[in-house]
């Protein structure tokens, strides 16, 4: 199914769908990060680039060309000092924003610690289907989860994931390597800032390294309420990389001796000092 199909044009947002035998369809109006993860199909593309491979540039050129219902993802053209640069994207700059919309509101995503892996609207706002004649009920749960979940059970229902809210930052970058400063988003979502895409990439990683970092009370979000590991000299410098994150108090869950895809947070911390 393509992503045009998963796109709901009230809400402004990428769902789930069930397709069934008979052909029926239901949307799982759920906000997860499935509908921030189409962000991240996109590239830019310069004329450089286009004149390096002539082959792919002639075929690029037939398909706007005869595709033109895809123009406005595959060939959105910005002119920026002197050079015509082109982005390929699965999102258009309309929904862009409205997806973002949603993503940096600290009601939804957007926690002091990085994007939630779902939005915490539905801990007021569960989300309920009837399949099989059985109930299926998706609420928000930023730690470890209480309950099964379609034969499961799943820890993607509120906890902070690094991969994803990685993928989500670089994608970011590359929306900003094509706008600029040109587009400006709201920063958190109802507070009246408004920031280039640059600067909404480095705050989110700033919020993931502060996972780890001390805060104003000498205490890092990572290790919770263990006063042990929080205060003791032996222990409180010895961070572990933990599998994901409280959605709200940013505490390690999951494996505590799991590096992987966590350690992306050194990453987050080279660049945010290349930005100082």
């Amino acid at each position: 199914m393509s992503a045009k199909g998963l796109w709901n044009e009230d809400d402004g947002f990428f769902y789930d769908v069930l397709a069934f035998p008979d052909g029926g369809r239901a949307p799982l109006r759920v906000r997860s990060m499935v509908g921030l993860l189409p962000l991240a199909a996109t590239t830019t593309l310069g004329e450089a680039t286009l004149e390096a491979l002539p082959d792919f540039a002639a075929r690029f050129r037939w398909f706007t060309e005869h595709k033109p219902a895809y123009r406005g993802v595959v060939g959105a053209t910005h002119a920026r000092d002197g050079a015509l640069g082109r982005q390929l994207s699965v999102v258009d700059e309309q929904r862009l924003v409205r997806i973002l919309t949603t993503m940096l509101d600290e009601r939804e995503f957007l926690s002091p610690f990085g994007l939630r892996a779902l939005s915490a609207r539905h801990r007021e706002q569960p989300f309920t289907i009837e399949l099989g004649g059985a109930s299926y009920t998706v609420d928000y749960e930023p730690g470890e989860s209480t309950s099964g979940l379609f034969g499961g059970n799943s820890n993607w229902r509120g906890p902070i994931w690094f991969p994803v809210n990685y993928l989500v930052i670089e994608a970011l970058r590359r929306y900003a390597r094509f706008h600029g400063g040109d587009l400006l988003v709201e920063h958190p979502t109802g507070s009246g800032r408004r920031l280039t895409l640059e600067q909404v990439a480095d705050d989110l990683s700033a919020r993931l390294v502060r996972i780890f970092t001390r805060d104003a009370d000498g205490r890092r979000p990572v290790l919770g309420e263990q006063k042990l590991f929080q205060t003791d000299p032996r222990w409180k410098d010895l961070i572990p990389f933990h599998e994901y994150f409280h959605g709200d108090t940013g505490h390690g869950i999951g494996a505590g001796h799991q590096t992987g895809w966590t350690a992306l947070v050194a990453d987050l911390i080279i660049r945010q000092a290349e930005h100082a």
